[in-house]
């Protein structure tokens, strides 16, 4: 059954689960720890990571063990590094957008974007979602200057242990309609590229809520998507940024 039909002859149960999964799941904070940061040696690399509350970090105890801390610490080991968080909680893509605006212009060479599952919640169409998130990336190369955009693909929500069937089914659908519109803008440009964090979803890998990450998840993402940054950057990174040779 299509997912759309089947949300139309579902409603009052998917409204149901939905209000008692927002009722009895822990509500996480965003952890504590710096948002920005330098340090590393090597060839200079400006690193900008926007989205929701999985690039916020909810679920692990600090920034040092979410996305940001795991990635900027792989990520010093080649390079020098300095790096920005802007992500919030609960936040859309329509309103990372409205975010990004409102920090003032600096210059990143790449930027990581994460955010979709509070699309689907709000039953943001495939259409809209598509022409958001272009537009986001674009932004991110105007205002920023960005070569660089890193986009990850929402998790299988199908598979979340908090959510009953068959909102589970549902909301994991939703999540792979828009993966699906994700790749479609990829498709526009070459440097806007989709990079699967890979992890799975098993207890030990997920946060106490069962629906964001751990830090054994964060730690494969950040794996995952230095992985992405290192072999390009080494490569693209425009000769003006080379540190001069002191010795």
């Amino acid at each position: 059954m299509d997912h759309r039909i089947a949300a139309v002859a579902l409603a009052p149960v998917l409204l149901l689960q939905g209000l008692h999964v927002r009722w009895r799941t822990p509500r996480l904070p965003e952890p504590p720890g710096p948002r920005r940061g330098s340090g590393g040696e090597g060839k200079p690399l400006r690193l900008l990571i926007v989205g929701d509350s999985s690039a916020a970090g909810v679920g692990a105890h600090t920034q040092g063990a979410a996305l940001s801390g795991q990635l900027a610490a792989r990520l010093t080991r080649h390079f020098h590094l300095s790096w920005r968080l802007v992500a919030r909680t609960g936040d859309g893509v329509r309103d990372v957008l409205a975010h990004i605006e409102s920090v003032p212009r600096e210059d990143f060479d790449v930027a990581i974007v994460a955010v979709g599952v509070n699309d689907v919640t709000a039953v943001t169409s495939a259409r809209h979602w598509r022409d958001s998130l272009g537009h986001l990336c674009e932004r991110l190369q105007a205002r920023f200057k960005t070569r660089r955009v890193l986009l990850s693909p929402l998790p299988p929500m199908h598979a979340f242990p908090a959510l009953p069937q068959p909102l589970r089914w549902y909301l994991g659908k939703r999540a792979a309609s828009l993966n699906q519109a994700m790749h479609t803008v990829t498709a526009d440009n070459v440097d806007w590229v989709c990079v699967e964090p890979e992890f799975p979803l098993k207890k030990e890998y997920m946060a106490a809520d069962g629906f964001h990450p751990g830090p054994r998840a964060y730690s494969l993402w950040a794996e995952k998507m230095a992985m992405a940054i290192k072999p390009y950057w080494l490569e693209h990174m425009p000769d003006s940024a080379v540190q001069p040779d002191v010795t």
